[in-house]
Parts: structure tokens; C-alpha cells; sequence
């Protein structure tokens, strides 16, 4: 089976969940830290959760008193979602709404025909990922963890949990593989820790460089080798190219 990240991995997040990062920071004090560094931080392994690393940059930058969480989430969102999250997504004038899609439905009626189950584990606000799938992808009802409903990542709780789920039993030897393809080190961390908590049954981390570093050989290759270096399996070239990987590492 293949699980997904959704952010970098299906859509291009850097003009939407990176920028509204920024902003958030900018918004607390005065400073607007560029993509490298958003990235550096990403590239710890602990900071998947958006909200968690705009507050942690503010205290890197020395801001005091840090604004409260509560407080930081809705400028956040301000920007993020410019209107109700839970609301009429037409209604959203925020940074949403410039968010490219970096796969096809065919993508996943491909992976179906293949016998190939499949499903997403992101970190995305639930109302932000069901709009990427249901209304932009057009995949109705797909399995789906988004934030809120497992621990932050790398805690596997929520990838050993979907991956249960759809295998329709007990992970283990006896069960299919599970590969999860992410964008950040802290995506193949997840992997590494679910297979210490399920050590019978076989884990593939897959990874791929976000959209903003396609652009830019040198910064691809040192985020690429960070992956490599964190433990991934496979470091592919584009999400497009996943199901071919994925094929190669199964045989």
C-alpha cells in the first residue's frame, strides 16, 4: 500500500502554508524569514506542525513575549484561509487559493488498477486537505489522518493506524508493505519510528523534494541528501514517478 503526504507532496504549499508561515512571523515581529530558513528548520525533523514553527522561529528571533498559541493560530489562518476554515470554501480569500496540484486523479485510479491501496497522512488542517481531495482532486471520501486526528508527526500513531486500516488487519509479516511518501525529514522519521513500534512488518520511506527546490540544483541537492541522511529508501524526482519507485523497491 502507498500513503501520502499532502503538503509538497500533492500540492505546492510554498505560495500558501510556507508563506502564511512568513507572514505569521513577519505579523509578531517585524521579520520575514526566507524560504532557507523555513526549510533548515523543517529539516530538524521536528517542526511539521506549521503553527508549532512559526512560534519556534519567533523565539529563535528573540521576540518576547511570545504570543500566545491560540493567538498565533488565528493570524495563521487569517492569512492561510482568509475566512472560516469550517465555512464555504468559495468564501476563502486567503493564501489557499494559490496552491498548484503536483499530481492527476489518474494518479490514483493508476495505483487502484495496480491492486495498490492507498490513502493520505498529513499534517494539514482537516477542512485544507479535504479541499485538496475532495473538491480539487475529485477522490471523494478518501482514507485520510490530517491533523488533529493522531499525534504530529514523526509519532507514527497516525501512519500505523491508516496503514491498519486499510490492510484490514493486523500489521505485521502477514501484511502488505507499507511505503509513505513525504517531503521533509520529519516524514521519514515517521517511518523509521513505525518500524521500531511494528518491527515484523515492512516499511519503505519514500521521499521527494518540495516544488520551491526544483528550481534551484544546489538547494535540491543538499535537501535531497538530508532525506537520504535521515533514512530514506528512495528520494524520487517527482510525485508523478512514485508508483514506479515503489514497484522497484517491492521487487
Amino acid at each position: 500500500m502507498l500513503l501520502f503526504d499532502i503538503d509538497g507532496v500533492i500540492r505546492d504549499v510554498g505560495g500558501s502554508y510556507r508563506r502564511a508561515l512568513a507572514e505569521t512571523v513577519h505579523h509578531y515581529s517585524g521579520w520575514r524569514p526566507d524560504p532557507a530558513c523555513i526549510d533548515a528548520l523543517k529539516s530538524e525533523g521536528s517542526w511539521n506542525n506549521d503553527w508549532k514553527a512559526s512560534l519556534e522561529l519567533l523565539r529563535r528571533h528573540g521576540v518576547q513575549p511570545l504570543p500566545g498559541f491560540e493567538a498565533l493560530v488565528e493570524v495563521f489562518s487569517g492569512f492561510y484561509f482568509g475566512g472560516d476554515p469550517e465555512g464555504d470554501p468559495s468564501r476563502w480569500r486567503g493564501f489557499i487559493g494559490s496552491e498548484p496540484l503536483l499530481v492527476e486523479p489518474a494518479l490514483f485510479a493508476a495505483l487502484s488498477a495496480a491492486n495498490f491501496a492507498w490513502g493520505f497522512v498529513s499534517g494539514a488542517e482537516p477542512p485544507s486537505a479535504r479541499y485538496v481531495l475532495q473538491q480539487r482532486l475529485a477522490l471523494g471520501q478518501a482514507p485520510l489522518i490530517a491533523m488533529g486526528d493522531a499525534p504530529d508527526k514523526p509519532d507514527p500513531t497516525g501512519l500505523l493506524r491508516l496503514a491498519a486500516q486499510l490492510a484490514g488487519e493486523s500489521l505485521g509479516e502477514a501484511a502488505p508493505p507499507v511505503a509513505y511518501l513525504g517531503d521533509t525529514v520529519a516524514d521519514v522519521h515517521t517511518v523509521l519510528r513505525a518500524r521500531q513500534a511494528c518491527p515484523g512488518q515492512r516499511f519503505y520511506a519514500m521521499a521527494v523534494a518540495p516544488p520551491h527546490l526544483h528550481y534551484n540544483p544546489a538547494a535540491r541537492a543538499a535537501y535531497e541528501e538530508q532525506l537520504w541522511q535521515a533514512g530514506a529508501d528512495a528520494v524520487i524526482p517527482a510525485t508523478t514517478a512514485v508508483q514506479e519507485q515503489l514497484l522497484q523497491l517491492l521487487a
